[in-house]
């Protein structure tokens, strides 16, 4: 490899899975109307952050249940039917990972994730093998775009950050990336993710 990037960092959620909350409430619901009630009433998305912070899916539960004891059942669903959030992979996105795998790029991953919960995914999912290290947030109790993380990364690589390239679908986290000297891409689609990595010649 002559191009100066000489490692590859992966997001999961949003870049090589779907994953969306959705996916299992909308089984839980009679209307999208209903659902949409549901997640916002809770504040879901900041509820769910506390899990890739590293808390315990019981703690976060109970404590969320007995705040809207009429939501229990919902809140519970989490837990018990998390795997049901998980959607396919972006075929093309992994297609991709594949390609660079085999162009003989090392693959990293860093994903703001739940130590519980991983490993249904990694279960499901075959492309897990071509990643060197993986950085979880839940593992490491840091969260992108904590500088924090990031910079744990790069040492477990062994790698300055500007052979480093960071791919993910949030700005925030790009732009923190970036702010390390890290290459990034903000991931759209696989589409405009393999036009980006050959116009840095990566492809």
């Amino acid at each position: 490899m002559t191009n100066p990037i000489q490692a590859i960092i992966f997001d999961f959620g949003g870049v090589l899975i779907e994953w969306d909350p959705r996916n299992l409430y909308r089984q839980c619901f009679q209307t999208p109307e209903q659902m949409e009630r549901f997640l916002t009433d809770v504040n879901f998305s900041q509820w769910n952050l506390q899990f890739d912070k590293g808390v315990p899916f019981a703690e976060g539960i109970a404590e969320l249940s007995a705040q809207f004891p009429h939501y229990a059942t919902y809140i519970h669903a989490l837990g018990t039917r998390w795997e049901e959030t998980l959607g396919d992979s972006i075929r093309g996105a992994v297609d991709i990972l594949r390609e660079l795998q085999r162009a003989g790029y090392p693959l990293y991953a860093l994903s703001n994730w739940s130590a519980e919960t991983f490993p249904i995914a990694r279960r499901k999912f075959d492309f897990f093998d071509a990643f060197r290290e993986i950085v979880l947030s839940g593992e490491v109790k840091m969260i992108k775009p904590e500088r924090g993380i990031f910079e744990l990364m790069l040492q477990k690589i062994g790698r300055p950050a500007h052979e480093c390239l960071f791919i993910d679908d949030a700005q925030a986290n790009v732009e923190a990336a970036r702010a390390l000297g890290i290459t990034s891409i903000l991931f759209h689609s696989p589409d405009e993710l393999e036009m980006d990595l050959k116009a840095l010649k990566i492809l």
